[in-house]
């Protein structure tokens, strides 16, 4: 069987944790994440996520997610599908298109192009969409302290949300959308059905 590289994604509190690891068993899979797949990226996260960083530019958000992808893509994905095993990744190359491109304003166009030269080009397989409407998601991290991406407003997580779906509509070979806001066990049976559409040989 040829090893498959499935992204999945989606806007804060979409259930990419629970979803990621439930495929990730089921296949057997190498269980990744962005940012924090490696040691490096573990640094990266630290850094991008902790409200004590405070605000910044754009260009810095989008070139620490970049140099963390590479690393992640050139240590971690690409040796374990190499060896021919299946990757599961919660979040990929998109995130920066709708984070940095649609939510902070960059030219989403070049995002993708600093994207895919980290990636050397690497593309999933399929990417599952997580899709919350943004209230839902703010009353799912309403009882916790939010990290520096969780506490953004005007409008920023609806630019993403929009982001996520855009990508989504220009790449309908590519991408699923599924319906988040339900019961976990439902929304895995929903991912299984459309992933394995997709990729019949999974199944």
């Amino acid at each position: 069987m040829t090893a498959r590289f499935l992204a999945f994604e989606g806007g804060e509190a979409a259930g990419k944790s629970t979803q990621t690891e439930r495929i990730a068993r089921r296949l057997d899979a190498l269980l990744t994440r962005e940012p924090g797949g490696t040691a490096v990226g573990a640094a990266i996260r630290g850094i991008f996520l902790d409200p004590a960083t405070g605000e910044l530019d754009p260009r810095t958000e989008a070139l620490l997610m970049a140099a963390d992808r590479a690393q992640h893509v050139a240590t971690v994905i690409r040796p374990a599908l190499a060896a021919g095993r299946h990757v599961v990744t919660d979040r990929y190359l998109h995130s920066s298109i709708a984070y940095q491109g649609h939510g902070r304003g960059l030219d989403p166009a070049g995002v993708e192009r600093l994207n895919r030269w980290a990636t050397d080009e690497l593309l999933p397989d399929v990417v599952v969409l997580l899709d919350v409407p943004v209230e839902v998601a703010r009353q799912r991290i309403a009882h916790q302290a939010p990290d520096r991406l969780e506490s953004e407003a005007d409008g920023f997580h609806e630019r993403v949300r929009d982001g996520f779906l855009a990508q989504a509509a220009s790449h309908p070979d590519r991408w699923v959308v599924i319906d988040a806001t339900g019961d976990p066990d439902d929304i895995a049976a929903a991912v299984w059905g459309a992933v394995t559409a997709r990729l019949p040989d999974l199944g």
